[in-house]
């Protein structure tokens, strides 16, 4: 039994695997319309989402499997102060896979533990998001056929981003990728992620505060969103949250092939004016994440097609 804790549980040529099988659920869809009759997935989301738990829900749903479990904490026994370890137990009586959102780091692996279904990580606080990075894996992979030899800007929020700690961890094992970091003094990527990950693996990265220094020279920019949840004052948030605005006159100092990706949902960093733009891909990568969930539940419940 494996579970999906983090984006590097996968090596490289797992990774390639899964990929390959999005692509082929991409092309063949009906081809795994029944794959999963009979199973069940428990999602425990203990904060909001949308697109995360409305995409493992219409995963598991194509795959002609069914979905249960709660979208808030407070609907949940958690209420009632019952542990991770403990819900986990009891919903491994009742599913045969399980994707969790939490706000506290760390607490889809106490489940992973103590359960005896796969456990997937749907967010852990600020530390990972394993599937989302699947999802921007996915998305680049197939809209520009590689990971090799990439420049990859990654915009806003880098400090408590954790779809931008995800993907660096995963992209470093890739020939010749190289990351500018864009980002105020205040939401720079924490020392740890560039120290352990960037700098211990000799991959070469620039930080800078202005976006339009950036543009000229990246194959894809990560855009994201100045999180209101992880700031401790409504001050520092509203400063903060204006600080880049991606928009139709910053996108003509950008290559005609560079690919714009957000992990949604965007507040007003991404304007709308930009969205019938062949590079804004977001919700071309909303639309991946659902095939590459579904390769992820085949590959967890060890179901092959």
């Amino acid at each position: 039994m494996r579970h999906l804790i983090s984006p590097l549980d996968f090596n490289v040529e797992e990774l390639d695997q899964l990929l390959n099988l999005a692509n082929d659920i991409e092309a063949n869809p009906q081809k795994y319309a029944h794959a999963c009759a009979g199973k069940k997935m428990a999602t425990c989301f203990y904060e909001p989402s949308t697109r995360t738990r409305l995409s493992f829900e219409a995963a598991m749903l194509n795959l002609g499997g069914q979905v249960l479990g709660f979208s808030d904490a407070g609907s949940s026994s958690a209420a009632k102060g019952e542990s991770v370890a403990d819900t986990i137990r009891v919903i491994s009586c009742y599913a045969d896979i399980c994707a969790m959102r939490h706000p506290k780091e760390g607490a889809p692996l106490v489940a992973s533990e103590h359960a005896t279904i796969p456990v997937i990580n749907a967010g852990d606080g600020g530390h990972q998001h394993p599937t989302q990075t699947l999802t921007d894996l996915l998305t680049i992979h197939s809209l520009k056929g590689h990971f090799d030899n990439l420049t990859i800007g990654l915009c806003g929020d880098l400090k408590f981003g954790r779809t931008v700690h995800s993907l660096i961890k995963a992209l470093v094992r890739y020939e010749n990728v190289k990351f500018i970091l864009i980002s105020p003094e205040e939401l720079r990527l924490p020392s740890y992620i560039r120290e352990d990950v960037l700098e211990r693996n000799n991959i070469q990265y620039e930080e800078v505060i202005r976006l339009e220094e950036a543009l000229p020279s990246l194959d894809i920019l990560y855009m994201t969103r100045v999180q209101r949840e992880r700031f401790f004052n409504e001050e520092d948030y509203i400063r903060m949250k204006d600080f880049y605005i991606l928009n139709k006159e910053k996108m003509t100092l950008a290559p005609e092939d560079m690919l714009v990706l957000h992990p949604l949902p965007r507040v007003n960093e991404i304007s709308t004016d930009i969205d019938d733009d062949s590079r804004a891909v977001y919700f071309k990568q909303a639309q991946y994440g659902v095939y590459v969930r579904m390769a992820l539940i085949l590959t967890l419940l060890e179901v092959e097609v």
